[in-house]
């Protein structure tokens, strides 16, 4: 998983590489980190730093469903293994927990504008997907005359085969542009157990640290998917070496390839004033045990 070891982690191998990201301080964008300067292709978008933030081991977004309005209070999405109280285990679902963590919010240039902070971990889990969101102290309105920066949106259509898409890294402030090589039904890293994940292509060699980052599809400027691991030595599902699982049961390794969890569905399970609502029609997020099915 592409998260730096830190403090009660350091004991488990989370990380793509702790040497990473300790040749590189936290926060200062390596010499390559240029791609969001290329020149934006026909028909696509151009995708830089608004509306991600940086957390003190991991990337994030700031981002809102379709339905989400202004005075709405802002979502913050980042991995389930980036949670401040630990990786939840397989099976485990995490609803309502008290938060207070902050959040670096950047600027289109990764220019670091000030924080939020958020109230409580309104989802986390590592089952079937590998994500947490956060609901902050402030509406996306707030945030906006505070800082000028709009959400993220989530989209809520399937990513494609061959479409471009950006990682966009907020704590190591770089992106990484590639496209989407496919789909693995079943994707294993140690424990934990991923489905219907993203392949990238080769281009995206994310690294330590870029764990949480929104995936933007290029043509439409959404959040297609949530950046959440590499095959880092060739191991066969192990820590930081996930292996894929087709629809027989074949394992094959790629190392080296990073890859991504969907977020399309994320947007059914959310209702009226961002509330959380995990029978809602088509939500089909794991439910904490107790949670009617």
């Amino acid at each position: 998983m592409s998260r730096p070891l830190v403090g009660a982690l350091a004991t488990t191998v989370l990380g793509v590489a702790a040497l990473v990201t300790a040749a590189t301080p936290a926060g200062a964008a390596p010499a390559d980190a240029v791609a969001h300067h290329k020149p934006t292709p026909p028909h696509t978008k151009a995708v830089d730093f608004a509306g991600t933030v940086a957390l003190d081991d991991c990337s994030g977004s700031i981002v809102k469903m379709p339905t989400s309005q202004p005075d709405d209070p802002a979502l913050v999405m980042t991995n389930g293994h980036c949670l401040e109280s630990g990786m939840p285990s397989a099976g485990q679902v995490i609803v309502d927990q008290p938060s207070s963590r902050d959040f670096t919010v950047l600027d289109k240039s990764a220019g670091d504008l000030g924080s939020l902070q958020a109230t409580k971990v309104v989802y986390s889990t590592m089952t079937d997907t590998d994500v947490t969101l956060y609901q902050t102290g402030s509406t996306y309105a707030q945030i906006e005359q505070q800082y000028g920066i709009k959400p993220l949106e989530i989209s809520t259509d399937h990513p494609t085969k061959g479409a471009g898409i950006t990682v966009v890294s907020g704590y190591w402030k770089k992106t990484y542009t590639c496209g989407i090589d496919g789909f693995v039904p079943t994707l294993k890293e140690g424990d934990w157990t991923w489905k219907d994940s993203v392949r990238y292509t080769p281009e995206c060699k994310v690294i330590g640290g870029t764990s949480g980052s929104p995936v933007v599809d290029n043509s439409t400027g959404k959040v297609t998917a949530i950046n959440n691991t590499t095959n880092e030595s060739g191991e066969r599902c192990t820590l930081n070496n996930p292996c894929e699982v087709d629809a027989n049961g074949n394992v094959t390794i790629h190392q080296g390839t990073g890859y991504a969890e969907e977020t399309y569905t994320i947007p059914k399970c959310f209702g009226a004033g961002n509330k959380l609502d995990l029978n809602g029609a088509g939500c089909t997020l794991p439910k904490p045990s107790g949670v009617r099915r």
